[in-house]
């Protein structure tokens, strides 16, 4: 059996990043949840995916 460890308490990491850099991310994020609800309806017309509630949500 391993050493055991006292727990620590979790860290907090700070970063800075700019405006522009975060609308850029955000902007990317649109476009794959876009890209992934459009793959998900294309399967699901193929009968390859079945509808399910969190299917629909996790599109959104």
């Amino acid at each position: 059996m391993g050493t055991v460890l006292p727990a620590r308490p979790a860290q907090t990491l700070y970063v800075t990043i700019r405006r522009d850099e975060l609308r850029q991310l955000k902007d990317e994020r649109d476009q794959l949840k876009d890209e992934l609800a459009q793959l998900r309806q294309l399967l699901q017309d193929q009968g390859q995916l079945p509808v399910t509630s969190r299917a629909l949500r996790s599109a959104n």
